[in-house]
């Protein structure tokens, strides 16, 4: 892999500052944001009123502790625009989530924050290792979801040149891969796996290509999956990390010369680490769920907005700002099985580490009778015999015995046979509901 590892001159001097000056920077900004939230959107008046707090009482960081939080639901009673804290002409972008599981949560950008957002996803870029100059191949999806367009104008703002192919199309992707010979490529980390699978059957080793970054989001993956991809690409795996209600990709990266957690911008998003059950602020180092403030958004300020996502917090290394550690799963794909956490990436973890066996794979929860069960579908891979994989489907059952405490089956299935997603990977299929 070629160093990629940018210039201390090509850094902004905010990414170089003290963390004195940093915390200075987010006391100001965050007044700012708590009296514009407070000022133009009647929810955050009315819920601030209900905690009896007021903007003038943050007189320190530690005091937005005293705020309540937000979360998708205040963001859906509040459809299509009521969190928005400027007048509707001064609203340059509307984008909005899936709404999967009822209404779509709708978030809103004026021409500076989408600017600010430009800005952000272009440091991102450099940090992760990408370069002015770079072709960058999108494979994000388009539209009103965040990922597309927000690595689009990122990579323009950088310098680069972009090659805005979207999602979907597997073929189509590997022959632009190979004809317009990207440096980058920006992708959700399963969907990727789709792309190498079929770099493959074109009979390419995808180790010849051009790529040399790859920047994976919009799901969580595990050290092992960066492993598996820098092996099978030869090109550094980093981490990006974003949402929607908070801006979209870029709220944080990992760099490319430590790759040891994704260093959030903190400039522009204060961080807290809390506790999912009592909400309480927990120190830095300790895991619990991830809740971010915006500081300088104008369309539709955050406060205390709560993620789900759990991860710590860390001091900086590459950057002043502190690092959040891989994200390991979210409150709301956890699963429960006969009283056990479960989450899919332990059971990703587990899989990379048998040859035999593909990244391919769905939890898939039934129950039987008052008994809960989770069936783990995988693929074997191409070229494995059928009795080689099943004793490895065997071998991993008692490997998620041993190391996370629950029975499992395992389905062993043809290469293939896992549906593929264009974005987020559909991990968990839920045959419970409704029993």
């Amino acid at each position: 892999m070629q160093d990629r590892t940018p210039r201390p001159e090509e850094l902004e001097p905010v990414e170089r500052i003290s963390v004195d000056e940093l915390r200075a920077r987010q006391l100001e900004r965050l007044r700012w944001s708590l009296r514009h939230a407070y000022d133009n959107v009647p929810h955050y008046r009315s819920a601030f009123a209900a905690a009896d707090v007021h903007p003038d009482d943050l007189r320190e960081l530690a005091d937005l502790a005293r705020f309540p939080f937000t979360g998708k639901a205040e963001l859906r009673e509040n459809y299509p625009f009521g969190m928005f804290a400027v007048p509707r002409e001064r609203i340059a972008r509307l984008h909005a989530s899936s709404g999967t599981t009822g209404r779509p949560t709708v978030v809103g950008y004026t021409r500076d924050d989408v600017r600010t957002w430009a800005r952000l996803m272009a440091r991102s870029i450099r940090a992760a290792g990408g370069r002015p100059g770079d072709r960058v191949h999108v494979a994000y999806g388009y539209g009103l979801f965040t990922g597309g367009l927000g690595a689009h104008y990122g990579a323009e703002e950088l310098g680069c040149t972009v090659i805005p192919v979207s999602g979907g199309m597997t073929e189509r992707q590997a022959m632009l891969i190979r004809d317009f010979a990207p440096e980058v490529i920006m992708v959700t980390p399963s969907y990727m796996l789709a792309i190498v699978d079929e770099l493959e059957r074109q009979g390419i080793d995808p180790k010849t290509t051009s790529l040399q970054v790859g920047i994976f989001g919009a799901e969580p993956w595990t050290e092992d999956m960066r492993r598996e991809m820098e092996q099978r690409l030869d090109m550094h795996a980093v981490d990006i990390y974003g949402l929607s209600e908070v801006m979209g990709p870029g709220v944080a990266v990992e760099c490319v010369e430590t790759k040891d957690g994704l260093h959030l911008w903190e400039d522009h998003f204060y961080p807290e680490i809390i506790d999912p059950v009592t909400g309480a602020v927990l120190p830095d180092g300790e895991q619990g769920e991830l809740v971010l403030t915006s500081l300088t958004k104008e369309a539709m300020p955050v406060v205390r907005y709560r993620t789900r996502d759990l991860t710590r917090l860390l001091p900086g290394t590459a950057r002043t700002m502190r690092r959040i550690e891989k994200i390991t799963g979210r409150t709301d794909d956890m699963m429960i099985v006969r009283g056990v956490n479960v989450f899919p990436t332990q059971i990703e973890e587990l899989i990379l580490r048998t040859p035999a066996l593909s990244p391919h794979f769905q939890c898939v929860l039934d129950r039987q009778g008052r008994m809960d069960t989770l069936t783990v579908k995988v693929e074997r891979r191409p070229g494995v015999a059928e009795d080689e994989a099943e004793r490895a489907g065997a071998a991993l059952v008692q490997q998620v015995k041993s190391t996370i405490g629950v029975s499992v089956a395992v389905q062993v299935i043809e290469p293939d046979g896992v549906e593929r997603s264009m974005g987020k990977m559909r991990r968990i299929v839920d045959q419970r509901r409704g029993r």
